[in-house]
């Protein structure tokens, strides 16, 4: 059974760093693209991140943490994190990893992920 969990988010001020951890059973993670998604309150979960497999090698931003976050995986730890600098009160969330998807065009869109592992509140104060 494919299993996700987040972990590692807080209370931040406004240019500080934060990394995320994904902890995933079930599947490798050098063997799927993982997804870092995230939802403020009264809006749509947004796609940050997607990290193909370790077969393709890619992994794309959204145009808002471009240059600022960074995904990763650990093969020997299974694994997968978000790197999260320079943050911005904006970027507050609860932040989600996902998996059985891709990234394709449509990797950005909840709709193109099937495993979602439960979220971490990501809090950044100006």
């Amino acid at each position: 059974e494919v299993q996700l969990q987040a972990s590692g988010g807080g209370l931040v001020q406004a240019g500080e760093s934060l990394t995320l951890s994904c902890a995933a059973s079930g599947f490798t993670v050098g063997d799927y693209s993982v997804g870092w998604f995230r939802q403020a309150p009264g809006k749509e979960r947004e796609g940050v991140s997607c990290l193909s497999n370790e077969g393709k090698g890619n992994t794309y931003y959204s145009h808002s943490v471009r240059g600022r976050f960074t995904a990763s995986r650990d093969l020997a730890k299974n694994m997968v994190y978000l790197q999260m600098n320079n943050l911005k009160p904006e970027d507050t969330a609860v932040y989600y990893c996902a998996t059985e998807g891709g990234c394709g065009s449509a990797w950005h869109r909840r709709s193109a992920w099937w495993s979602w592992g439960q979220g971490t509140q990501v809090t950044v104060s100006s």
